[in-house]
């Protein structure tokens, strides 16, 4: 433990991160008993401390510290770990590991405000909810440099092994950032990039001073710290359980030079929840970016976007609550136009994303239009001619065999076609953002090594689940899954070869059920992707395809449980981290999300250049290259497991394995070793570019 005088080098953070002597030497002189101290399983609390007084036949009475005696059976009481341990820095460290020590330990260190706190490879983080001074500069510079025992507990000390690893090793790095909604990963994602930015920051101001064609662009830190605000103003919203919610989920390769410098780095998107541009719950809010625009710091966009500052003027965006108490819509709209101009889009770039973001707003309901108002404004702001506009929604063009026929529409088809290209809109602009910001941070200047750090939309159970908890809950258990292989399996091959004896424990096979359930072939996806083929098939067709296959085969699949003030649901999924229920209605349109191909073609002709671009597949998905062929067809569940085969990081530790092994083999040339590293460099570069 370190003194107090060292702990000074920490400012104002120091009492966040590590108590001080006097109060560390009085906590472990407490009175202890470590025969009779014990944590014992509770209705309400989960585990209490209590002290035993009794033993006999298997059962164990207690005496909780709240003055109440339980009798439980054996395997129910829990041994206390000696004062010493309290509030210990590394839970692998204790004498009895178990889930109540685990628990105590992580409450009565946040009681405390110490909200990092490390288990053997992992470190920790339970949100405070409230900002504290633990990431201020000094902070950064105190963790630099320190072997992870040397500091306490912080996402800076795994940022900095991470950079320490990479240049001393010589090998490319990942950092997981994984948790359920609300759990803090945006913010820690977001502090991992402000470390590397800060201590391998360029040195190269030049660029700052850069002005071009309109562009103002910061230093390539500046930027990579920018590309947050601006993702997170489109990408992130206020959910149940979360004001600052992503909708989407990112992995950020940093890359650096052979010297450690940052040289470049790009961002891979993932599955943006694009439902909630038309649909909101009750307690839940849009995209940020809408009520930003709206909040009149900047009253030029109210009157370039023909908007009024009242969200209840606009349906889209006002069907939950319209503000969020812990976020400062104008200060915000700010810190997102700024990033907009140092991440260097041009002036006519960053006029079209904000027409097009008030383009989404105004809508035209009617199918026989009697009044343009709404038509007018948004085809005005999409650069279209307002009756072209009209005609192709209400009478779009439809090919039939050779030739192409004018369709009708009733109110509700339009209402869905409206609805879908709002959708289309907004998600294609977003991924055509990413391709911008990672033609910025692409620097050109050599790279030897990079730092991935991948941020995934945390799993969520709410009170009613639809389709998109359906992709997030999936992507979570699929990550769960690999992260467990690698930290636990891997793990054990380790004691293995030490000779240790050990009882192997499969951790991936807990999740494979449930990931099977959904992906394989006639699972959930599968049999949704084969109701969207059939023009006759209802959201009953497809529960009964569900229930025909599922139920009663697969324990994993279950008949919800009705209770009074609940939600209506469909089927319940036992998933890892809890059984969630799932409302079925609308997912056969949801996931079809047809597109008036008539109206793509109008905005194919658009005068508005990125919407063109936007419409004829250009912009791309946060890869390189355009659309493929027949992708307007393609349904959310088709499009998303695509994306998430995507994710590179088993490569990545495929060849970081390679390399371990090789270099462990004295007997190996030095030319075979630098072979692959070569190999490892250029998987690098071309992870980037792969599609």
């Amino acid at each position: 433990m370190s003194s107090d005088s060292e702990m000074a080098i920490f400012g104002e953070a120091a009492p966040y991160l590590r108590k001080s002597e006097k109060e560390r030497i009085a906590a472990q002189n407490k009175p202890f008993d470590a025969k009779s101290s014990v944590f014992v399983v509770h209705a309400k609390e989960s585990f209490v401390k209590g002290t035993i007084t009794s033993r006999e036949s298997g059962k164990v009475t207690v005496k909780t510290e709240g003055g109440e005696t339980l009798t439980v059976k054996d395997d129910q009481v829990f041994s206390m770990n000696p004062p010493k341990y309290d509030k210990i820095e590394d839970m692998a460290m204790m004498t009895h590991l178990h889930e109540p020590a685990v628990l105590y330990n992580l409450k009565e260190r946040y009681a405390a405000w110490m909200i990092y706190t490390y288990s053997g490879l992992f470190c920790v983080t339970v949100n405070p909810y409230k900002w504290l001074p633990v990431y201020n500069p000094e902070v950064v510079l105190a963790y630099r440099g320190k072997k992870r025992q040397e500091a306490p507990p912080h996402i800076f000390s795994i940022s900095d092994n991470a950079y320490q690893f990479m240049l001393t090793d010589r090998e490319n790095q990942s950092i997981l950032i994984t948790g359920e909604s609300g759990a803090g990963k945006t913010v820690n994602t977001k502090r991992v990039i402000q470390y590397f930015a800060t201590i391998a920051a360029s040195g190269d101001k030049k660029k700052e001073e850069q002005q071009s064609g309109g562009k103002m662009q910061g230093t390539l830190e500046d930027q990579i710290i920018s590309a947050n605000p601006l993702l997170e103003a489109f990408g992130n919203a206020k959910t149940v359980r979360n004001d600052n919610s992503s909708r989407f989920g990112k992995f950020i390769r940093i890359h650096f030079g052979a010297t450690g410098k940052l040289a470049s780095a790009d961002i891979e998107t993932y599955l943006l929840e694009k439902s909630r541009v038309t649909f909101q719950l009750k307690a839940e809010r849009s995209y940020h970016i809408f009520y930003q625009i709206m909040s009149n710091k900047k009253p030029e966009l109210i009157d370039m976007l023909l908007i009024t500052t009242n969200p209840y003027d606009y349906q889209f965006v006002s069907q939950g609550e319209i503000t969020v108490a812990s976020i400062n819509d104008q200060e915000e709209l700010m810190a997102t136009d700024s990033a907009i101009d140092i991440l260097g889009f041009s002036a006519d770039e960053k006029t079209a994303i904000y027409k097009l973001t008030g383009a989404v707003m105004h809508r035209e309901e009617q199918a026989e239009p009697d009044g343009t108002e709404v038509a007018d404004k948004a085809a005005y702001l999409m650069g279209l001619n307002s009756a072209d506009l009209l005609k192709a929604l209400c009478y779009p063009r439809v090919k039939v065999g050779n030739e192409y026929v004018t369709k009708g529409q009733t109110v509700q088809q339009v209402y869905n076609s409206v609805g879908a290209l709002a959708k289309a809109v907004y998600e294609k602009m977003f991924l055509w953002m990413v391709v911008r910001i990672n033609e910025q941070l692409d620097t050109k200047q050599p790279r030897q090594y990079f730092i991935g750090v991948l941020d995934i939309a945390g799993f969520e159970i709410f009170d009613f689940n639809s389709l998109e908890q359906l992709c997030i809950n999936f992507t979570n258990e699929k990550l769960q899954q690999f992260f467990n292989h690698h930290m636990f399996v891997l793990e054990q091959e380790e004691y293995k070869k030490e000779g240790i004896e050990w009882e192997f424990i499969d951790f991936g096979m807990d999740l494979a059920a449930c990931i099977e359930l959904i992906e394989k072939p006639m699972g959930i996806f599968s049999i949704l992707e084969e109701e969207c083929m059939f023009p006759k098939a209802t959201d009953t067709s497809f529960k009964n395809k569900l229930y025909d296959q599922h139920l009663g085969k697969s324990s994993n699949f279950q008949k919800p449980k009705p209770a009074k003030g609940k939600a209506e649901a469909h089927f319940s999924l036992v998933h890892y981290a809890g059984t969630v229920d799932y409302n079925i209605t609308g997912w056969l349109e949801k996931n079809k999300d047809p597109l008036n191909e008539t109206v793509i073609g109008l905005y194919q002709k658009s005068s508005v250049k990125t919407l063109a671009l936007l419409a004829s597949g250009g912009g791309g998905g946060g890869k390189k290259g355009g659309k493929k062929k027949g992708s307007s067809f393609q349904t959310v569940s088709a499009l998303f497991r695509e994306e998430l085969s995507n994710v590179n990081l088993s490569k990545f530790r495929k060849i970081q394995h390679e390399l371990e092994e090789a270099e462990e083999r004295a007997d190996i040339a030095e030319s075979q070793v630098n072979k692959l590293r070569a190999k490892s460099r250029e998987i690098g570069k071309k992870i980037g570019e792969e599609e």
